[in-house]
């Protein structure tokens, strides 16, 4: 791949089984050529975060490099989503699987359909934390590095669940 920069996906889950919902979003995720793995973080069992009173999350990050175009990134990401059966009625409101492009390189993107880096991961520790578990020295363009963010979201409840752990497929 030519241009190859750091992409940071965040998934998250909170219908049925959370942890086959973030494994099957990371193998449809590397189905299709154009992602390296880096790493793939530890899982945390998160409060939500806005909206509705609902259930835990599982959520996870993914590192990797890649040299697609950012629009092709969001479809794949999207495509992803809708064949999981999210659906978007609510702002905020409980998923089978959300994929959020966090980081892509140094890019800036401030689109009606993207924003790059997402506008409030500096704000979430469930972002953060397993993001800063696999790549301690990362930062968010425009915020800061991750160790500092995270001090300023410590309040925020996160339980890391070694139970649970996804793979990139081979």
């Amino acid at each position: 791949m030519t241009g190859e920069r750091k992409l940071v996906l965040a998934l998250g889950s909170n219908i049925g089984d959370r942890a086959a919902n973030l494994q099957e979003a990371v193998d449809a995720l590397f189905d299709a050529p154009g992602l390296e793995a880096v790493a793939v973080s530890p899982v945390y069992e998160t409060a939500p975060v806005g909206g509705e009173p609902q259930d835990d999350y599982l959520n996870a990050v993914v590192v990797c490099r890649t040299g697609l175009p950012a629009e092709i990134l969001l479809d794949r990401a999207r495509n992803v989503e809708d064949a999981m059966g999210r659906t978007r009625e609510r702002r905020w409101g409980p998923r089978v699987i959300d994929v959020d492009i966090v980081v892509l390189g140094s890019e800036t993107w401030d689109t009606p359909e993207l924003t790059v880096p997402h506008p409030r991961a500096h704000e979430r520790a469930f972002v953060l934390q397993p993001w800063s578990d696999v790549d301690p020295e990362a930062e968010i363009p425009g915020f800061g590095p991750l160790d500092k963010l995270l001090n300023d979201v410590r309040e925020q409840r996160l339980r890391r669940r070694d139970d649970v752990v996804i793979r990139v497929p081979d």
